[in-house]
């Protein structure tokens, strides 16, 4: 048996799917209608989406969600209230205020942004388990899970895979990468690509030896809005509502979920390289790889990288 692909367009990215199985077509099948209910799920680009109907109900009732989506926003709001984290999931306001990545994208003004920033509390998000209901107390507040969404998403990907009897798969939802197992063409770990920040996609810096594990990555060489010569990029200072300036062109994180990947870099993207590492080192089951704008490589100790010339 050969490992089999699928690619297609979703989420904002081309995502493909790698795996080997007798029944392999059917299976994949499978996992693109998951991945358009996910993405009909946690969008904040689709004004139908179950996220939205929330965003809609700002400031004037609670919505009853899906247990998945319940989930995946009390631990957002988990990991944004934490101590200096930089990871804030209402900060939709200011995401649609600037909309890097869209054909609208503009600089906002001062004032435009300090009534974005208002709205960008998650203390005011209201949550109630018992009936799985969110509440945003404010009108005009957006939860944006899209520093959350892929790793959720790649992680119940892999965890149907399991259940089917999948032993080796590569689940690629554009630049968050999750492995199972071991790559069966040649019976070794996955070798999983850094990008080069400074060079077109494609073209890697270093490569990991992955096996059940995700590769997230997080830069400001994608996304970007250009206007009277200076370069914004998409990862917002959650305090002054303006693109992050620590110098970082790229911060991977590996770990065992995906969706942990995520958090983390969004949670680390506006620290120094020492200050990444040395939270990274505290924590147990993540290891960080951090490209510096002037080409600097830094790496946590759990790593081995194949450093590329």
């Amino acid at each position: 048996m050969d490992l089999k692909s699928r690619s297609i367009h979703l989420m904002g990215s081309t995502i493909t799917i790698s795996i080997l199985h007798e029944d392999a077509d059917s299976l994949l099948d499978q996992v693109f209608s998951l991945l358009r209910l996910y993405e009909k799920r946690f969008s904040a680009n689709d004004d139908s989406s179950e996220l939205m109907k929330i965003n809609h109900a700002a400031g004037k009732h609670a919505v009853c969600v899906h247990p998945d989506l319940f989930e995946l926003i009390e631990l957002g709001k988990k990991h944004s209230l934490a101590p200096d984290s930089h990871l804030n999931i209402t900060l939709g306001p200011l995401v649609q205020t600037w909309r890097i990545g869209f054909a609208d994208a503009k600089v906002p003004s001062p004032k435009e942004i300090k009534q974005a920033l208002a709205l960008t509390d998650p203390e005011c998000i209201e949550l109630d388990a018992a009936t799985s209901s969110v509440f945003l107390t404010m009108e005009g507040m957006k939860i944006d899970l899209g520093a959350l969404a892929k790793g959720y998403i790649a992680d119940k990907i892999a965890a149907f895979l399991r259940r089917q009897g999948v032993t080796s798969a590569l689940i690629n939802l554009g630049g968050n990468i999750l492995t199972i197992g071991l790559n069966e063409k040649n019976n070794r770990c996955w070798w999983i690509g850094i990008q080069n920040p400074s060079l077109p996609r494609g073209n890697d810096l270093a490569l990991l030896s992955i096996q059940d594990q995700s590769v997230v990555t997080s830069g400001i060489y994608e996304r970007k809005l250009q206007v009277d010569g200076r370069v914004y990029h998409h990862i917002f200072d959650r305090t002054t509502g303006y693109p992050i300036d620590n110098q970082l062109a790229s911060l991977t994180i590996v770990s065992s979920k995906s969706v942990d990947g995520e958090i983390w870099t969004t949670r680390l993207f506006g620290e120094s390289p020492t200050s990444i590492l040395e939270k990274v080192e505290q924590e147990n089951g993540i290891e960080a790889f951090v490209i510096t704008e002037n080409h600097q490589i830094f790496y946590s100790s759990g790593l081995s990288p194949e450093i590329l010339s």
